[in-house]
């Protein structure tokens, strides 16, 4: 006799860093990493997700986890059109406090395990409010590009953040002029060199953030900055709070 699934259920698993892993799934998936960050990346966009971001995958999409360090998922897979508020597209958003811990609440509502009532209400609840908050939410999104030397100097850039790094090193680095990769910039990703380092140091500084190893002065120096409130600033500019508050806002 066939096991037949829930519309909804929960995956929780502890995830040791492996190689990017391909995977497609037959239902939408709400994709959480309760501890620990992984980078998913779905056909032109790649986002990082530390612990107080989701993202959302329809069914049959394929995408790519990047997972370098230890990382606990808990996930929630539906049947395709249980749910109608989210999107058709894929998309990553900031998750609240509330369902944050609603995804933990259901976190032992797996596929192979009796589910009490009230879980398809319970799921179809956690959906809708992750729908209200795609609309309020920082994106997170890695500058990608189509030109594999601008997409290689991105890739400098990114491993270089910690350092003084001007745009000038990148270009000599990625075997370009200056000017020739200010242009290709703008013309393949649609921000400048400039911006594409401020986006990249803030994505790094949300996931050191979301760890507790460093302090919010230690991110500021691993990011790149010379001075804590040039850190407090842009990344209030960028996530709408500063450093600290979204620090407690995870701690809460």
């Amino acid at each position: 006799m066939t096991h037949e699934l829930p519309d909804a259920y929960c995956f929780f698993q502890d995830i040791e860093p492996r190689p990017p892993l391909d995977a497609v799934f037959e239902r939408d998936y709400l994709l959480y990493a309760a501890a620990g960050a992984l980078r998913v990346t779905v056909r032109d966009q790649s986002w990082l997700l530390p612990p107080s971001f989701a993202a959302w995958v329809p069914a049959n999409t394929p995408l790519t986890a990047e997972i370098g360090k230890p990382v606990t998922t808990c996930s929630v897979l539906v049947r395709h059109g249980l749910c109608t508020t989210l999107p058709d597209r894929p998309v990553a958003f900031q998750m609240s406090a509330m369902t944050r811990e609603m995804i933990r609440y259901c976190r032992d509502w797996g596929p192979e395990k009796a589910q009490p009532p009230e879980a398809r209400g319970f799921f179809l609840a956690l959906l809708n409010a992750c729908a209200g908050l795609i609309q309020k939410s920082v994106d997170v999104r890695r500058p990608r590009a189509t030109d594999p030397a601008i997409e290689r100097a991105i890739e400098i850039t990114e491993e270089l953040l910690a350092g003084k790094l001007t745009s000038s090193d990148v270009a000599r680095a990625a075997n370009m002029s200056e000017r020739s990769m200010q242009r290709r910039f703008a013309q393949d990703v649609g921000m400048t060199w400039s911006e594409v380092l401020t986006r990249l140091r803030m994505i790094r500084a949300l996931e050191l953030l979301s760890q507790d190893e460093l302090s919010v002065i230690q991110i500021s120096a691993e990011t790149g900055f010379n001075s804590l409130s040039a850190f407090n600033r842009a990344f209030l500019k960028f996530a709408g709070c500063t450093p600290t508050d979204f620090r407690k806002g995870l701690a809460s």
